[in-house]
């Protein structure tokens, strides 16, 4: 018997319903759903979804909130960038960003008359 799901894939039980775009971010959305994630304890590939936002790590037994369709958003990144760089201190990009803010406001500063060339 011929596979009837070569291209709809996940998305097959659909059949002509719903329209092609709806389809397309449905796939996606279970593909996200269904595929197992890397652990932020033990560093392997055993994290799968337990129920919408609850992640599970087979493995070591870690159980964690994330987002509904995968387990790290855009915005869980954001939030752990920001907690390890106070706990780190500064980068070296941290570091280059204040440089060039000092400058811009020594030549402002310069430019305006505040100080002299001579200081």
């Amino acid at each position: 018997m011929a596979k009837r799901t070569q291209k709809a894939g996940r998305t097959g039980r659909f059949g002509a319903r719903y329209g092609v775009s709806v389809r397309r971010n449905a796939g996606v959305a279970l593909a996200k759903k269904s595929a197992k994630y890397t652990c932020p304890t033990c560093q392997y590939r055993k994290v799968r979804r337990k129920a919408a936002g609850i992640w599970h790590c087979s493995k070591c037994g870690y159980t964690f909130a994330g987002g509904v369709w995968e387990p790290f958003t855009r915005a869980s990144d954001t939030n752990a960038r920001i907690i390890r760089r106070n706990a780190d201190g500064a980068t070296t990009a941290d570091m280059a960003y204040i440089a060039q803010q000092a400058a811009l406001d020594y030549e402002r500063r310069l430019a305006d008359g505040e100080i002299d060339e001579e200081e």
